[in-house]
């Protein structure tokens, strides 16, 4: 794997009691950060071939914005990656890495936040400024990417930090 793609689901509806966390869906502005994030990486040549997406509602919601721009890319839900952690994440990622050139995980934070500045810790970045901002925050329908030199298995040290692409950066 030469490419990775940490994308967080984009906005969704507010938890409310009676609702289950695992099926808010994606409100007005979520879908609209979906679409605009999935021609964004696509317009910058990042289409993946794989991809691990959360079993919640909200990550398939997003999902589907990045399919309809992506139609060759290979998806797998995860029930592993609703709400995971660091090591979860590193793991799933490992498992996936040798089937794919480019590969594109959607979930949840804190997670995909925290595996995030573990690479950008370990690897640095090829962009100061994008690393200051992912420091600050992983906003909702922003997706991370990082790239490696070789294609191997999925080493965090050997991924560096290449762009960081908010939603409200694409309505600029």
């Amino acid at each position: 794997m030469k490419r990775l793609i940490l994308l967080r689901h984009a906005k969704t509806e507010a938890w409310n009691e009676g609702l289950s966390d695992k099926d808010r869906k994606l409100v007005s502005r979520g879908h609209s950060d979906a679409e605009n994030i999935a021609r964004e990486l696509v317009g910058m040549g990042w289409t993946a071939d794989g991809a691990l997406v959360s079993s919640a509602r909200r990550t398939r919601e997003t999902w589907r914005h990045i399919a309809a721009e992506m139609p060759k890319c290979e998806a797998k839900l995860c029930d592993d990656l609703y709400l995971a952690g660091t090591p979860a994440i590193e793991k799933l990622i490992a498992g996936a890495a040798a089937g794919y050139e480019t590969l594109l995980v959607v979930g949840h934070n804190p997670g995909l936040h925290d595996m995030a500045l573990l690479i950008l810790r370990q690897a640095g970045s090829l962009d100061h400024q994008a690393a200051k901002r992912l420091w600050e925050k992983l906003p909702t329908g922003s997706a991370i990417l990082f790239e490696s030199e070789e294609d191997e298995a999925f080493i965090p040290v050997h991924f560096r930090l290449s762009h960081f692409i908010r939603p409200k950066d694409l309505k600029a």
